[in-house]
C-alpha cells in the first residue's frame, strides 16, 4: 500500500514549503533540497512527477493493497539525493535517518521513528524507477528552470565523455577465470539440488584454471624476448581446461532439463549457466584468434567483462586515461547549466554518428527554442554540418584537421568565434557530473542499472542547478548560490 505523499500536517515538523534551509552552508545538499522544495510547492509539477514515479513503483501491483511502503515523494527525494550528493546507499540511509532538513523535506516529523530506511529498502525502491522515468522527471525540472529563466535554452553546447563501468582491468585469461568461476558455482549448486554427479572436484578444477591464469599473468607482466611465443603454451592449457568445463556444464544443463522439465526454477538456473557459457566461449574464441593465430581482433568482437558485457573499450587519448572501459554519454548543456538532454550511445557508435538525430529530438522537445549550438571537431562530418544547419539557425561545428580548422576560423562569423570560445565551458559541466554526481564510474550492475545510474546523476545535477537558480533569485550573496561557472 502506497500513497503519493502525506498531506496531513504534523505538530513535530513544518509543512514542506515552509522548511527553513541553511543558505549559508555550501554543501551540495542545500540546492538539491531547495529544488525539491520548489517542485513540491508547485502542485501541477509535483503531481506530474509523482504520477511518473507511481507508474513505475506500482506497475505490477495496486497502491491500495498490501503492507505500507515508502511514499512516492520519499522515493523521489532519496533518488535525487543519492547521486545529487554522490552517496552510496549506506550514507544515504544515515542521512535519511539523521539529517533533519532532508527528513523535513520528505515530510517526516521529529517524533516519527517508525519508518524503516534500511539501505536495502532504499535500494530496492529506487531500483523500481526506470531510466526513462528518471529522465522524464529531469525534463520536467528543466522545463521549470526554463520558465524561471526563459533565455537559457537558446544556447546549447554539446560534448561526450566515457562513464566507466565497475569492472577490473580485462585480459582474456582473467575473463576466462571469471566465467569458469561463475559457471562452476552455478553448476555445483544445481547438481547438489538435483542429486547429479560429476562436480565433486570442483574446487580442484577451479584451482587448476587459476594456476594457469597466474602463469599467463606472470609472463605478460615481465614480457621479455619472444613473450608472445611463451604465452602460447599456457594459453593452450587454459583453453583446453575451459573447453572441458564448458562441455561438462552443457551436459549438466541437458540432464537437469530432462529431470525437471516442468520446473521453472530449474529452467531459470540452466538458462543462467548457458548465458555464462556463451560469454566464456566468446572470450575463449578471441583468445585463440589473438594469441594462437596472431590475428588482430577488432573491438566489436571482444568482450571486456563477463558480468558487464555491454562495456566497450575507448581510446580517446585523454591525459592520464588513454584507455577507458565503459560507455559514451552524450550531454547537452544550456546557458543556465541544465543538462537538457543525455544519451547513452550504443557500443559501436562514435561522436560523429549521433548529433543529428539527438539534436533533432531535443529541438522538437524544446519547441524549436535552440538558436545556437556548439560541438567540438569530433562530431564533424559534411553531412552533419548540412543537416544540423537545417535544425538550428547557428551551428558551431569545427572541422577536423589543423589546416581545415584554420581556414574555417579565418572565414567564420563573430558569432561562430564566440560560440567556439564558450564551448570549452561544457567541460566544467562534465567535470561536475563526474566529480559531484558519480558519473566517473558507474556503481550499479547490468546495462539497465547503468542507464538508471546515468539518469539519476543527471537528475541530481539538474536539481542542483535549479536550486542554485532559486536561491540566487532570493539572495545572490548567500553561499549556497555561489558558482564559478560561466554561462553558455
Amino acid at each position: 500500500m502506497r500513497k503519493a505523499f502525506s498531506g496531513q500536517t504534523r505538530f513535530d515538523c513544518q509543512t514542506i514549503p515552509e522548511v527553513k534551509l541553511n543558505l549559508k552552508c555550501r554543501d551540495e545538499i542545500i540546492p538539491i533540497l531547495r529544488g525539491l522544495q520548489h517542485a513540491y510547492s508547485q502542485p501541477q509539477l509535483r503531481d506530474e512527477i509523482l504520477d511518473l514515479v507511481g507508474q513505475d513503483v506500482n506497475e505490477h501491483s495496486r497502491n491500495d493493497r498490501g503492507r505500507e511502503g515508502l511514499d512516492y515523494w520519499h522515493i523521489t527525494v532519496l533518488a535525487a539525493a543519492r547521486l545529487g550528493c554522490n552517496l552510496d546507499y549506506d550514507k544515504l540511509q544515515d542521512l535519511a535517518e539523521q539529517h533533519r532538513a532532508l527528513r523535513q523535506i520528505m515530510g517526516i516529523g521529529d517524533w516519527q521513528d517508525d519508518i524503516d530506511f534500511n539501505w536495502r529498502r532504499i535500494r530496492d525502491n529506487i531500483s523500481l524507477l526506470k531510466p526513462e522515468t528518471t529522465e522524464a522527471i529531469s525534463h520536467l525540472l528543466v522545463a521549470e528552470g526554463h520558465r524561471l529563466q526563459p533565455d537559457a535554452a537558446k544556447k546549447v553546447r554539446v560534448d561526450s565523455f566515457v562513464v566507466e563501468t565497475n569492472i577490473h582491468y580485462p585480459t582474456e585469461s582473467s575473463l576466462m577465470v571469471d566465467g569458469v568461476r561463475k559457471i562452476i558455482g552455478l553448476c555445483v549448486d544445481l547438481a547438489d539440488d538435483l542429486g547429479l554427479p560429476g562436480w565433486r572436484q570442483h574446487e580442484h578444477l577451479l584451482k587448476k584454471v587459476k594456476q594457469i591464469a597466474r602463469q599467463i599473468g606472470g609472463i605478460g607482466a615481465r614480457k621479455g624476448p619472444n613473450y608472445m611465443q611463451r604465452l602460447k603454451k599456457p594459453y593452450r592449457q587454459l583453453l583446453k581446461q575451459t573447453r572441458r568445463l564448458l562441455r561438462r556444464a552443457a551436459d549438466l544443463c541437458e540432464q537437469a532439463l530432462s529431470q525437471g522439465a516442468s520446473d521453472l526454477n530449474c529452467a531459470f538456473r540452466t538458462a543462467s549457466i548457458k548465458h555464462y557459457v556463451e560469454l566464456t566461449q566468446q572470450v575463449s574464441d578471441t583468445a585463440r584468434r589473438r594469441v594462437l593465430e596472431g590475428e588482430t581482433v577488432p573491438n566489436e568482437d571482444k568482450l571486456f567483462s563477463i558480468f558487464e558485457p555491454h562495456t566497450q573499450l575507448y581510446k580517446r587519448g585523454k591525459a592520464g586515461q588513454p584507455i577507458q572501459f565503459g560507455r559514451l554519454l552524450l550531454v547537452y548543456e544550456d546557458a543556465a547549466g541544465f543538462i537538457v538532454h543525455q544519451h547513452v550511445m550504443d557500443r559501436d557508435s562514435q561522436d560523429v554518428d549521433v548529433p543529428v538525430e539527438q539534436t533533432r529530438a531535443l529541438q522538437k522537445r524544446l519547441q524549436n527554442t535552440i538558436e545556437e549550438i556548439s560541438f567540438d571537431c569530433g562530431f564533424h562530418s559534411p553531412d552533419n554540418q548540412t543537416q544540423l544547419a537545417e535544425i538550428v539557425p547557428q551551428v558551431c561545428l569545427p572541422k577536423k584537421g589543423h589546416k581545415q580548422s584554420a581556414d574555417q576560423k579565418s572565414s567564420a562569423s563573430e558569432q561562430f568565434r564566440q560560440a567556439r570560445r564558450r564551448h570549452a565551458g561544457v567541460e566544467s559541466a562534465i567535470g561536475a557530473l563526474q566529480a559531484g554526481n558519480g558519473l566517473e564510474r558507474c556503481r550499479d550492475k547490468t546495462e539497465l542499472g547503468f542507464e538508471r545510474y546515468v539518469a539519476l546523476g543527471v537528475l541530481g545535477r539538474n536539481l542542483q542547478t535549479l536550486g542554485k537558480l532559486l536561491i540566487a533569485r532570493e539572495d545572490e550573496s548567500c553561499h549556497a548560490a555561489f558558482s564559478k561557472r560561466s554561462a553558455a
